[in-house]
């Protein structure tokens, strides 16, 4: 199939202009590009269900074409296995239908409208797959699905002998499938005979052609401009077609389309926290009887940057809700450590409220200033900064795109101070740019952060370790990246049981349960007393320095107040630390 010279505009926005995309048995075709730059309509052009203003459109005929939307609407069917089997020619083949179903880990007779979002995309999935068909279109296939699931599918996907395009912001399921790139940028669509693997570089070679084409632009337009201000003095008459030339190339330069601009983030880490940010002793907890946490002991330390993953009921968010306190367990206990600042940003989206506009939402106490990092900032200008369009500050929560949506809450986030960032699923919906400079600005960041994505290339680029859910109620630490947990948690080569033999093991001299000396124990019961002593002197020398006008009154004192609270500080977390190590001493010397 193919469509050819595709034109199509909104309103006064023109999406593409002479766009060209053909798919021929065997090609592995992403298509990529920002976010409102026309990718889903042109999938939905070239499978028929969006008539272009102009160009043409030509299938093989007999050639069967599957589409999976990015946002399906199964409520028309009474079950999942109706609207699976709905596509297939053959209706003694429902078989197939619960076959895929079962793949997808989705019961064939659940009520499509009672399901959640990841659920309802495995059923249009089965839907898109069940038929085999020639040409599959995906749009964001990967989108609310978990870790195994993607990974299914991308076994399932390297198998399909059909021609395949798919739109998706998960780097690492593009570079694994793609050997072809359609880049939709500024109208213009773009082929590269290359995976995504070779699209960043790709990109950034054209964008620095562009960029060496406009100066050279802008060069000529200045000496014809000087020309034309000499000849008009010099000269009654002028020369009509330099002028007329000139004109032309002021015409090209302004119809000239610039990149996008990218999001403006940045995170403030606000006051240090205690070196140790959390830790949880032996929590447990159930939900209807089947265990999701079973005597879990974590803990985290200031600066640490943990990705959590599992499979979708795995119990993550229940996990990150226990930590933070909003969910009691069902036995242990968590401790969080000393002058924590936390931002939750949860998956649910509970902040946003449709019928509020995005003003009122970044406002919610009237007026028209955010209060960004302890600074005021104008509603609009910090809109801006996440690429809203200054007409959307009117609009209502509700009509905003998944991807705006997460963009808002980040806003909101990242505008309070903050110490520990407890992010649960903040990728989904970002294009590719808004990801990138999500991860520039948490590798900034100076606090903690507990994360929970199903992004691989994302807990690549961010994490510090892994905490994974295995499901039955386990959670397994991993230092490193998504790629080491992968690594580390292979199976080891299998040994047959009849013929292993134990090895002999050397005897270990038995070691009697010793406690702390009597000076580290005074130094352990002590060390509390002088950090909440440290605590205070910081808070007292912080309102201190607050006054503005400190310095003019007393530089002297102003100047001491500085160097004794740097010191407050190097000492409290020189103290936390101690303390640290003396309490894990302790509890090594109490298990023996």
């Amino acid at each position: 199939m193919h469509v050819r010279g595709l034109s199509l505009r909104f309103g006064t926005k023109v999406l593409f202009d002479g766009a060209d995309l053909a798919v021929s048995r065997g090609d592995r075709i992403c298509l990529v590009g920002r976010n409102g730059t026309g990718k889903s309509t042109l999938l939905k052009v070239a499978a028929g269900l969006v008539q272009a203003d102009a160009g043409e459109r030509f299938v093989q005929p007999g050639t069967r074409l599957a589409y999976l939307p990015q946002d399906p609407d199964l409520s028309a069917h009474a079950t999942a296995i109706d609207a699976v089997a709905e596509v297939l020619a053959d209706p003694a083949e429902r078989f197939r239908a619960a076959a895929v179903l079962a793949d997808l880990g989705v019961a064939p007779e659940a009520d499509p409208r009672a399901l959640s979002g990841g659920e309802c995309r495995r059923v249009a999935l089965a839907r898109a797959l069940v038929g085999d068909p020639d040409v599959l279109l995906l749009d964001e296939p990967t989108n609310h699905l978990d870790l195994p699931t993607i990974e299914w599918l991308e076994e399932r996907l390297a198998a399909f002998s059909g021609g395949l395009v798919t739109i998706s912001h998960d780097r690492a399921f593009l570079s694994r499938l793609t050997r072809q790139t359609v880049w939709l940028d500024r109208g213009v669509a773009r082929r590269m005979d290359k995976g995504f693997a070779e699209f960043e570089g790709w990109a950034e070679t054209i964008l620095e052609q562009e960029a060496a084409e406009r100066a050279r632009l802008d060069k000529k337009i200045a000496e014809e401009t000087q020309w034309s201000r000499q000849g008009i003095s010099a000269r009654r008459k002028r020369n009509q077609g330099r002028l007329r030339a000139l004109y032309d190339l002021r015409q090209e330069r302004a119809e000239q389309r610039h990149s996008l601009g990218a999001v403006r983030m940045a995170a403030d880490s606000g006051a240090l926290s205690g070196r140790l940010v959390l830790e949880a002793a032996g929590i447990s907890y159930a939900w209807q009887g089947k265990p999701v946490l079973a005597e879990t002991s974590l803990r985290v330390l200031r600066g640490d940057r943990v990705g959590i993953v599992g499979a979708n009921g795995t119990g993550k968010s229940t996990l990150l809700n226990i930590l933070m306190g909003n969910l009691p367990p069902d036995s242990g206990s968590v401790r969080l450590g000393t002058n924590l600042s936390i931002v939750y940003l949860d998956q649910g989206r509970a902040a946003l409220k449709d019928e509020a506009t995005v003003w009122e939402t970044l406002c919610p106490k009237g007026g028209d200033q955010v209060m960004v990092r302890g600074r005021p900032r104008h509603v609009i200008s910090y809109m801006r900064d996440f690429l809203f369009d200054d007409a959307q500050a009117k609009s209502p929560v509700g009509s905003l795109s998944g991807g705006e949506r997460n963009r808002l809450l980040l806003a909101i986030a990242l505008a309070k101070p903050s110490n520990l960032l407890v992010l649960d699923e903040p990728t989904n919906d970002l294009d590719m740019e808004t990801l990138d400079l999500l991860q520039e600005t948490l590798a900034d960041y100076d606090g903690t952060v507990l994360v929970v994505s199903h992004d691989r290339d994302f807990l690549d680029r961010v994490a510090t370790a892994i905490w994974a859910l295995e499901g039955d109620g386990r959670v397994g630490e991993y230092p490193g990246g998504y790629s080491d947990y992968r690594r580390q948690r292979q199976p080891a080569a299998p040994t047959r049981a009849a013929v292993a033999k134990p090895k002999p093991q050397r005897a270990e001299p038995s070691r009697k349960a010793v406690k702390l000396s009597y000076k580290d124990q005074r130094e352990w019961e002590q060390l509390p007393g002088r950090i909440e002593a440290l605590e205070k002197e910081q808070a007292a020398l912080e309102a201190k320095l607050a006054d503005p006008g400190l310095f003019a009154r007393d530089a002297a004192a102003f100047r001491a107040a500085t160097e004794r609270l740097a010191a407050a500080v190097t000492e409290r977390a020189a103290a936390e630390d101690r303390w640290l190590e003396l309490e894990l001493l302790r509890e090594e010397l109490a298990g023996g």
